[in-house]
């Protein structure tokens, strides 16, 4: 169980205004998870991680909370180039260097105008990864700066975003203990605090083992 959830945080972290200027506020996805281990059903997969997820971005920080059983939240301190999460099993917040990736990204396929998603007109990006498939949905009118996320290796979110340009509408990711589609419900415009994206005060955060 450990391994497949360190799979899950490694692909999915992350694995979301106007042209020219990056998109500020919340995008709440629905997420499906389907298992391919004999062990671990689909509705365990998707209760432990979370069937809904707010995602908060501001600028070169980014902040997920989800629903799950036991993936709580995530927090990327871009100053430090730190994922912190936090896990119901763990007291501590549980961080992750994001200059490192023990995936990698072999080829990357860019499709234009595949799809519609809340009336929104996406192009596609697919990349085949050791880990396995990553297809990703996306508009430019919800764009991010790539030069903010240059170290951000981590899950392969700066392979993403340097060819997108733009927070995903949707993604399906496929690899050989799961099949996942997160999928954009609600998008919101907001102006957000930098201080939302900071730990709790007083909370403790230790290396991740995973």
């Amino acid at each position: 169980m450990k391994s497949t959830l360190l799979i899950l945080l490694t692909t999915f972290l992350s694995t979301i205004s106007s042209y020219g200027q990056s998109f500020e506020g919340k995008i709440i996805y629905s997420n499906t998870y389907k298992s391919k281990m004999p062990n671990v059903a689909d509705e365990q997969f998707t209760a432990m991680m979370g069937s809904i997820q707010e995602y908060y971005i501001k600028n070169g920080d980014y902040k997920s909370v989800a629903n799950g059983s036991l993936l709580q939240s995530q927090n990327y301190v871009n100053k430090e180039n730190k994922l912190y999460t936090k896990m119901a099993n763990s007291e501590a917040f549980l961080w992750n260097d994001c200059a490192t990736n023990p995936d990698e990204v072999l080829k990357a396929e860019l499709n234009k105008e595949v799809t519609v998603i809340l009336g929104y007109k996406c192009d596609e990006l697919i990349l085949t990864c050791k880990s396995g498939i990553q297809k990703y949905y996306f508009n430019s009118k919800f764009s991010v700066d790539p030069k903010l996320f240059e170290n951000h290796k981590f899950g392969n979110w700066y392979d993403f975003v340097s060819k997108a340009n733009a927070l995903p509408l949707k993604s399906l990711i496929e690899n050989a203990q799961f099949s996942l589609e997160s999928i954009a419900t609600n998008i919101t415009e907001m102006k957000l605090d930098n201080s939302f994206f900071a730990l709790p005060p007083n909370s403790k955060s230790m290396k991740s083992p995973y």
